[in-house]
């Protein structure tokens, strides 16, 4: 591992800045081993102390996969189901309704949205479906959804696959933030015989498309990378920094997720491996020192449980969302983690864990980056979470 270019990262222990990584020594650094990786963790948390500090968040929220039917197939997906296929499910109005009302009895603040990436396109039954609520795509039907969330207390946060910039503006008003993962930049990927031959929107052209048009519409965006599918460490680099370079450029990237590989039985990748503990926090560290010390930076604590403390070290600050109510649809075999456990495991580490909102505190006040029609919603939002919080520190 070369260490000339994480030189100037020791700086910000004297406090005198950061600069960000540069490519060749974030490649090099996905091979750290050893007391290069105990160093390169160091840096990444570190980094992470001057921007976050020692207080680890998340999302109380609920699942609603709006519908699983999608015209892709990517080879590590499970979630994804044909028109007719057994399991193929599409929320209808009173599925939504119950389960908002439901969640906010439960103290649920975010409603996930998630969904396959356009249905409409492939099944003549969902279209029709569609039109039956009168809606020409998707995307307007995820609006009625984000409605009826609102309605019964909680804030949206949809993630849809591919949008253009008119079904941005159609989900802004009714979203406090949006999210689509990036996953790779690699075009390898799109190749046959690779994860994404099958799956026309995960082409990389599209989706950073998709992250500039966020951008220019001031959204408040979570992104991140899938590891483990194919791609090389320098493919993780190069998405890393095409994150960074978008974030550069309009300030919306609000958190970016490191998202690990899990094989299952039923999937195309069932032999593939899994990237072990070390190297997603190698990955994690090297996020960091590539995106800074504001950056939210974010692993999902139900694919790597056992290995919480050693993430936590290596500069990571939230832990995305988790809920009472509802499995991971995309992950069903890795349940969330329980909230008094996960406080107590990051107490031990030597965090406090902490609630918040599906738009970050930084984004609430920046102008035009949250629609004023939701401002209100946000407030009493952030009130609740604040209430809690000072129940349980009395308790």
């Amino acid at each position: 591992m070369r260490t000339e270019g994480l030189d100037a990262h020791r700086t910000i222990r004297a406090g005198h800045g950061w600069q960000p990584i540069d490519r060749d020594a974030a490649v090099s650094a996905l091979g750290a081993e050893g007391e290069a990786l105990d160093a390169l963790r160091a840096l990444a948390r570190d980094l992470r102390d001057t921007g976050k500090g020692r207080t680890v968040t998340y999302s109380r929220k609920a699942f609603f996969p709006v519908t699983n039917l999608c015209r892709d197939r990517c080879a590590y997906c499970t979630f994804r189901r044909d028109e007719g296929e057994d399991g193929a499910w599409t929320m209808r109005p009173d599925e939504i309704r119950a389960w908002a009302e439901r969640a906010h009895d439960l103290d649920c603040i975010e409603a996930l949205m998630c969904l396959g990436d356009q249905p409409e396109a492939a099944f003549p039954g969902y279209r029709a479906f569609l039109a039956s609520r009168g809606h020409a795509s998707t995307i307007g039907y995820v609006g009625e959804a984000c409605r009826i969330a609102l309605a019964a207390g909680l804030l949206p946060h949809s993630n849809p696959g591919v949008m253009s910039p008119d079904d941005l503006a159609l989900l802004r008003p009714l979203n406090v933030s949006l999210g689509m993962m990036l996953e790779s930049t690699s075009a390898v990927l799109r190749r046959k015989g690779h994860a994404h031959y099958y799956a026309p929107d995960k082409d990389p052209d599209l989706r950073l498309q998709v992250l500039r048009d966020a951008g220019e519409q001031r959204i408040p965006f979570t992104t991140g990378i899938l590891i483990g599918i194919g791609e090389s460490p320098a493919d993780r680099v190069d998405s890393l920094l095409a994150i960074a370079d978008l974030h550069q450029r309009y300030g919306h990237v609000q958190e970016v997720i490191v998202q690990n590989f899990r094989a299952k039985p039923e999937i195309p990748m069932a032999t593939c491996e899994e990237p072990d503990t070390v190297d997603l926090a190698r990955t994690v560290a090297v996020a960091r020192l590539i995106l800074g010390p504001e950056v939210n930076v974010q692993v999902p604590p139900n694919l790597s449980p056992e290995g919480l403390a050693y993430l936590l070290d290596s500069g990571i600050n939230d832990l995305g969302g988790i809920s009472p109510l509802t499995p991971d649809y995309v992950n069903p075999e890795a349940p969330w983690p329980h909230l008094a456990a996960l406080a107590r495991d990051c107490a031990r580490a030597g965090y406090r864990l902490a609630e918040r909102l599906p738009i970050y505190p930084e984004y609430v006040d920046r102008p035009g980056f949250l629609d004023d029609g939701l401002r209100e919603r946000v407030i009493a939002a952030q009130a609740a979470i604040d209430a809690r919080s000072t129940e349980g520190a009395a308790a």
